[in-house]
């Protein structure tokens, strides 16, 4: 090779073989033998071609506590972050949403009540770090097959206001026989209020003489999840 190619062509670039690597022990091992931050390099990889991402992987699980919150955090707060611009943030937003699609056909595919693990993730991608609260119907048919899951409202960062009427009139459109009540705890504890437990005994109430029962009501929060029915309210 000639002198002066030598002082020509560019190095490489630690980071491009570091890109091979992580690449590989994905292809071979799964997705275990990998720590969040590296699962969060794959997806960055797309986005910034050009640039050791470790750093900022690192960075984003640092600011959010975890890959999840990273996943969920709303885009302006990402870009927030050193090195995330509104591609990456896009990107980030886009694995999550495919995230909450793919739980959300598991549990539309079966028998609710027969896969009630399927429902539990999905409930907590879909609102444990929302940071208002929402409050969600499960519609059901005879066959506790999911007919649609609708959020009824969205309120401040401790209340969101239900009807109880609208929800047993919603069921009665849909023609469903059972419901399920999902609303989230944005301050990250489910355990249920004195207005939870209330407005869902109510709703019980006025569904029961329409023949639609209530099969539970599941408060979402960041630390877990609370069943009404699992601690005997209702």
């Amino acid at each position: 090779m000639p002198a002066d190619d030598r002082h020509t062509r560019p190095a490489p670039k630690h980071h491009d073989g570091h890109r091979d690597r992580l690449r590989e022990r994905f292809s071979d091992a799964g997705p275990t033998a990998l720590a969040d931050y590296e699962l969060l390099e794959l997806i960055l990889f797309r986005t910034i071609p050009r640039r050791d991402v470790k750093p900022i992987a690192k960075a984003l699980i640092a600011r959010f506590g975890s890959l999840a919150e990273v996943l969920n955090a709303p885009p302006r707060r990402l870009m927030e972050v050193p090195g995330v611009k509104d591609a990456v943030a896009l990107d980030i937003a886009i694995v999550a949403a495919v995230n909450q699609r793919a739980m959300r056909s598991a549990v539309k595919s079966r028998e609710v009540l027969s896969s009630w693990a399927a429902v539990l993730d999905y409930c907590k991608a879909a609102m444990a770090y929302e940071t208002r609260e929402q409050f969600r119907i499960l519609f059901l048919d005879r066959k506790n097959a999911l007919i649609a899951d609708e959020v009824q409202g969205t309120g401040t960062v401790d209340h969101t206001p239900v009807y109880p009427r609208e929800v047993v009139k919603r069921a009665l459109e849909l023609s469903a026989t059972a419901i399920i009540l999902v609303h989230n705890h944005p301050s990250g504890d489910p355990t249920p209020s004195r207005a939870d437990i209330d407005m869902t005994r109510t709703i019980v109430e006025t569904a029961k003489p329409l023949g639609i029962s209530v099969h539970d009501h599941i408060i979402i929060g960041k630390a877990g999840h609370a069943s009404l029915k699992g601690l005997r309210l209702i």
